[in-house]
């Protein structure tokens, strides 16, 4: 289904997120964890690209496999960074081949591994023009779907670590959606104030497209350490570092309290009319499942 239509079709969406497993014993694990979060009838799942394009069969064969096997929308991450335009064609008429119908569009981050690399010379410098080819590429009508790939691109609720100035950050953005973009999906926040914040600053820019929240629980102090590294810079509001120093640090304690502030974002945001609530699940289910049952929320069908 194109994300427009998700967007008619539901007052609020729940999407989840996956990351392509790296060997088919884990292939199977998340599978196992997939069909827990299906029975929840999510909006739609993404599934993450690795740095420079690392995991992209993985990507690809994880998302086939979604939309084949499952009743779920699949919604892939693809990347500007070391791809040339022959690449993304490729990747675009594999997905179209296989009835994919949107696209996550991301500039994306370099491997940390990958010497001497210089931005410089992909051939897609920002995500808008990944989004202006997407485009394109729908307009050739190479697409089954008359209407082409659905464009959803990222949001930086605490600001983008690559653009100190946040006026410029929203010209950017607003370069995205110009350029197409159906959707934003931002980046995981911890206090919703910044979530608001962002939306009010997207309607004074003239950015009129459902601004989805990114959220993920934190089920552990090492996930919290990673989630920190990954996002470049997450902040952890003050009430949340003491509620979880009031733990006696144990992973169960940790992970309550991760459980239930996510649990509480999502109820405030609920509250706040939010366009769509995207959870970064770390191909767990278990988190989901207890935000959903807290929450009262039988399915996302429930949110119509």
């Amino acid at each position: 289904m194109h994300i427009r239509d998700l967007f008619t079709k539901h007052r609020t969406t729940f999407s989840f997120e996956f990351f392509p497993p790296k060997n088919p014993a884990g292939a199977e694990a998340l599978f196992s964890e997939i069909a827990e979060l299906e029975q929840l009838r999510p909006t739609f799942v993404s599934a993450t690209y690795g740095a420079g394009g690392s995991t992209r069969e993985l990507t690809h064969e994880l998302v086939v496999r979604i939309k084949r096997e499952t009743s779920l929308t699949p919604v892939p991450h693809l990347t500007c960074v070391c791809q040339d335009e022959g690449e993304v064609r490729r990747i675009l008429e594999r997905y179209a081949e296989a009835g994919i119908t949107n696209i996550l569009a991301l500039r994306g981050d370099a491997p940390a591994n990958l010497e001497g690399y210089d931005p410089s010379t992909d051939h897609f410098k920002y995500a808008s023009e990944l989004v202006r080819y997407i485009q394109a590429f729908n307009a050739s009508g190479a697409h089954p779907d008359r209407r082409g790939f659905g464009v959803a691109v990222a949001g930086f609720p605490e600001g983008h670590p690559g653009c100190p100035n946040r006026m410029v950050e929203m010209d950017y953005l607003k370069a995205k959606v110009d350029a197409g973009a159906d959707a934003i999906i931002t980046q995981l926040f911890f206090d919703n104030r910044d979530l608001y914040d962002f939306r009010d600053r997207c309607e004074m820019a003239g950015i009129d497209v459902p601004i989805i929240a990114g959220v993920m629980p934190i089920t552990s102090v090492k996930g919290m350490a990673r989630m920190a590294e990954l996002a470049l810079g997450a902040r952890y509001p003050a009430p949340l570092v003491r509620a979880l120093n009031r733990t006696d640090g144990s992973a169960e304690s940790v992970r309550r309290v991760g459980v239930h502030w996510a649990t509480e974002q999502c109820r405030d945001l609920l509250d706040h009319k939010v366009a769509g609530i995207h959870l970064y699940t770390l191909n767990k289910s278990t988190a989901t499942r207890e935000i959903y049952k807290t929450l009262g929320v039988k399915d996302s069908a429930g949110l119509m």
